[in-house]
């Protein structure tokens, strides 16, 4: 079960697992990883065990991390695969230990008619992962992210004690949260930085004042304790939706529509009005994103056009009453422009058309799926073709190219201005970029499309250059990937909370963990 077993827990220890090799880097492909060995517990005790007998440990699920949070650096590796169950399930909760992925809990869910609404785009991720950097998704607009929906923790801090938090049961007072740990009663002090006010935020360690001891461990990405089960809540029944592409002539027009959508919704949400528009997530993608979209050939395999002129492309997801099934879809919409019906779609297309987007819109009606699926590969396509070109690059120019990325978020009123930062800040460097998101959340990704070493470089006094901007805008520049080992996402947390910030940070880190045993590395250096 690991490349020296002897020196391993006899409970944890088994034949013909896979090579050390196989986990030394996640899906940033963060360089340098090594490894004391990996281990596959299946149990929390055997997680506890691990703990105690080793001097660092780094656990990782998916490994599907895009800032190197997942990649070791001489740390044991402990691979939470094996910890895969789902434990309980009731109408309003499920326990799952820490290794299943999104989708297996979905799928388990789904045979229950039961739904975890705050699911990220990648669903092959762990729950523990989703927990450790406080993921979001498409759909944090109307669900917000992991945090909201975490009732209870199981978590082995570093000297082996196992914790069961449930929310509400402990909250800080005056300015610390108290910890019943082996090594005796820890006295864990809350940091003094105000986290932006923004839907999605995975910037080191949550802090605000009497807060929830459950909320210190979500989104600490493994360096505090080491999650090995969940308890989520969930909703009863995933609700019947729709697809809608939208094609829009400029970014100011898909920014009205987005603004037009989110009120709307709003609105249906305030008054449960079952006619209301209520569009849970709408991504958008860039004129270059659609480039390449189409220069690899992913629109022709999906059957998808854009127009002539298509500067932004918007995938909304509208939810509706139950038993809207394609047939009465299709009659609804017949009625929408007559005045003859008053339905979810009926408005949306009603709004469209005075936003003159109608006629290019296409739509994808509930149970559907096979067009659903088209339409959702079309937005995979940009980051995956983004990807095969910083591949390229790397292999065919220089070695040393990597992604250079973003993962920022603005409050939507001010989504232009961050949009219009970017351009500046890449323009002005003679930059290839893409930018696509979640502009629901007023949450995008700008990227890189490097053709030299030195644009990477570039790209990353750019990505510096849009975390103050952010920050002054009143959001934040570390949105729902985490910070992990990547230097600009680490220099990003320091320009958000300033060096005062990383400090108290470290204070957090050396009350649970004084010998810099779990993740070391992750989110800041043990010194500086």
């Amino acid at each position: 079960m690991c490349d020296d077993s002897k020196n391993q827990p006899a409970s944890v220890t088994e034949d013909h697992q896979p090579s050390t090799d196989t986990y030394l880097e996640d899906a940033a492909h963060f360089p340098g990883g090594h490894a004391a060995g990996v281990v596959f517990p299946r149990t929390t005790e055997e997680v506890a065990d691990i703990v105690r007998g080793a001097p660092a440990v780094l656990p990782i699920g998916a490994q599907s991390s895009v800032t190197g949070g997942a990649t070791p650096m001489g740390e044991l590796i402990l691979a939470t695969s094996k910890m895969n169950r789902v434990v309980e399930l009731t109408s309003s909760r499920v326990t799952v230990e820490a290794g299943i992925t999104i989708a297996e809990m979905q799928e388990h869910l789904a045979r229950a008619g039961a739904w975890f609404p705050p699911a990220p785009t990648f669903t092959g991720a762990c729950a523990g992962g989703i927990v450790s950097t406080n993921a979001a998704g498409a759909a944090t607009f109307k669900y917000g992210s992991t945090r909201d929906w975490v009732e209870a923790l199981t978590v082995v801090l570093a000297d082996g004690a196992v914790l069961e938090i449930r929310r509400g049961a402990e909250r800080a007072r005056n300015g610390r949260l108290h910890i019943d740990a082996r090594s005796g009663r820890l006295t864990v002090p809350v940091p003094t930085y105000v986290m932006p006010p923004v839907a999605k935020r995975s910037a080191g360690y949550h802090a605000q004042p009497g807060m929830d001891l459950i909320d210190l461990f979500i989104g600490s990405e493994g360096t505090l304790g080491i999650v090995t089960r969940i308890t989520f809540r969930i909703v009863t029944r995933a609700p019947q939706t729709a697809l809608a592409l939208v094609p829009c002539g400029s970014e100011a027009q898909a920014i009205d529509a987005v603004l037009a959508l989110r009120a709307a919704s709003h609105d249906t949400w305030r008054t449960a009005d079952p006619a209301g528009i209520d569009a849970s997530a709408i991504e958008d993608m860039d004129r270059r994103s659609i480039q390449i979209v189409c220069e690899d050939g992913a629109d022709a395999r999906n059957s998808v056009s854009f127009p002539r002129g298509t500067a932004v492309a918007l995938l909304v997801r509208l939810e509706l009453p139950a038993g809207t099934d394609a047939a009465a879809a299709y009659a609804q919409i017949g009625g929408a422009l007559d005045g003859t019906r008053d339905t979810p779609l009926v408005r949306f297309c009603r709004l469209l058309d005075k936003l003159r987007l109608l006629d290019t819109t296409e739509l994808a009606m509930p149970g559907d799926h096979r067009r659903m699926e088209q339409l959702i590969a079309i937005r995979e396509a940009v980051p995956s073709g983004v990807n095969a070109r910083v591949g390229a690059a790397k292999r065919d120019i220089d070695a040393r190219i990597e992604k250079t990325a973003a993962d920022m978020v603005v409050p939507v009123e001010r989504f232009a201005d961050m949009m219009a930062a970017y351009r500046r800040g890449f323009d002005s460097r003679g930059l290839d970029y893409a930018v696509w998101g979640h502009i629901s959340d007023g949450n995008v990704h700008p990227n890189v499309i490097p053709r030299s070493y030195d644009d990477v470089v570039r790209g990353k006094e750019a990505i510096l250059e849009f975390g103050r901007e952010v920050a002054r805008l009143g959001g934040c520049p570390l949105a729902e990937h985490g910070v992990g080992r990547n230097p600009t996402k680490q220099t990003l947390l320091r320009q958000l909370y300033g060096d005062e910030g990383i400090e108290e940070m470290r204070a957090v880190k050396r009350a649970l963990d004084p010998q810099w045993k779990l993740a070391p590395g992750v989110i800041f250096d043990r010194c500086t």
